[in-house]
């Protein structure tokens, strides 16, 4: 049955999503004066920022800008607009106005000196509340009714509020569980914002390994190792870093960091290849001349580990790209080492990506975030159309665009009460 009451008149603006954007949006908006009611579908704010902290909160990142701009690619010059305004220096000291001190570590992330997400997070939800911020927990955001007010799914059913600005941060795609559903997609969608398709990104690929390599390897490790590929523009890059063998194909740091790139190989050409060096320190001279020398009565694959200091895994990954009759050939063999060439034929689910790319079209915001077929709704985070590898610039990127959105959302409630 339709309701019929007239929807709730919040006194400033709502905030909707209680992830890093929601919450920084929520906090700038208080701070200037302007009540603030944030809600959360989940039963509690800021879940996938706890689980992003599992492993060592990774807050951002000490590398000195422009070069930090450069890693949101394509959307460079509109996210190095934020970081103007909330940039690392700004959000380390941010961190430890709540009493968390940060540092650099050898990698140039930036961690809480105790590597805990829920010290910091506690400590700023109860800021936020002690500041007169109201939170709504378990109210999933259904869009806008006919005469513009917010309709809410509650446990209580359907409730409808009336604000004076909005921010929606309602986060990617990734991850669902937590929250981020992408649901929100259609909805916006319907209200005729441009939004472009949400995508997985940092996140792995498959492969069609053997059954042996599959139930053999999965879950093991490749390190050092580094990665050749070439963009969809023709690029080379070249990259060093870890990675894991999955079940279903490859993942890991040094995946995630070429992952954009390989995404847009494979939805042009149906699949992507990648080429990795399974033995950084050693050139294929070497490796030649040490595959040379006798063998006994070893097996090739022993043969391999003692002269080419190659792993049970690596040397794996050559039988499965040249076959067991590999030894007839050796300098196709230390080709294959040098440059073993991996077909990746799909990106993993986005639920399981680390974040997405795709989203709200920053061509359909103004420069404070605000959307321009929606006067006095602002967007934030993840759910804008922009990209980053990981390593802190993502959290970056989604603490500043909140700012940016909290603020200017209150500036447009203060204007309107001031009319």
């Amino acid at each position: 049955m339709p309701d019929d009451t007239p929807p709730t008149q919040l006194p400033g603006i709502a905030i909707i999503g209680g992830g890093p954007a929601g919450l920084m949006a929520a906090e700038v908006a208080r701070s200037a004066g302007v009540d603030v009611d944030l809600f959360e579908a989940m039963g509690s704010v800021g879940r996938k920022f706890l689980i992003a902290g599992k492993g060592g909160l990774n807050l951002t990142h000490g590398e000195p800008r422009p070069a930090f701009d450069a890693r949101y690619r394509e959307r460079a010059d509109a996210v190095g607009r934020w970081l103007d305004a909330f940039d690392a220096q700004a959000l380390r000291e941010w961190a430890a106005e709540l009493g968390v001190s940060t540092y650099i570590g050898s990698s140039g992330r930036v961690f809480p000196d105790d590597r805990k997400a829920a010290p910091l997070l506690r400590g700023w939800v109860r800021r936020l509340r002690e500041s007169g911020v109201r939170f709504h927990v378990q109210h999933r955001w259904l869009g806008w009714d006919a005469d513009g007010a917010l309709r809410f799914a509650t446990g209580d059913g359907e409730q409808r509020r009336q604000a004076a600005a909005t921010v929606l941060a309602l986060g990617g795609g990734s991850w669902p569980q937590l929250g981020s559903d992408g649901t929100w997609t259609s909805t916006l969608s319907h209200a005729g914002i441009a939004i472009r398709t949400l995508q997985p990104a940092n996140c792995g690929f498959d492969i069609d390994w053997s059954p042996y390599l599959r139930q053999r390897f999965a879950g093991s490790p490749l390190k050092p190792v580094i990665a050749h590929w070439t963009d969809e523009h023709g690029h080379a890059h070249v990259l060093q870093g870890e990675c894991v063998i999955s079940e279903d194909g490859i993942e890991g740091s040094l995946i995630y960091a070429a992952s954009a790139d390989l995404r847009d190989v494979i939805a042009r050409d149906c699949q992507a290849v990648l080429h990795l060096d399974l033995a950084p320190g050693r050139d294929a001279e070497r490796l030649l001349a040490a595959l040379s020398r006798p063998r006994g009565g070893r097996s090739f694959g022993e043969h391999l580990r003692r002269q080419a200091g190659l792993g049970p895994v690596q040397v794996a990954l050559l039988f499965e790209a040249l076959g067991r009759d590999a030894a007839s050939d050796l300098p196709r063999v230390v080709a294959a080492i040098k440059h073993l060439p991996l077909r990746l034929r799909r990106p993993r689910p986005m639920a399981e990506a680390i974040s997405t790319a795709g989203g709200v079209q920053l061509e359909a915001l103004d420069d404070a975030l605000m959307l321009r077929e929606r006067p006095g709704v602002f967007c934030a985070g993840e759910m804008l159309d922009w990209e980053a590898p990981t390593g802190g610039y993502l959290l970056q990127a989604s603490f500043a665009s909140g700012l940016i959105a909290g603020r200017a959302a209150a500036r447009h409630a203060l204007t309107l009460q001031h009319r």
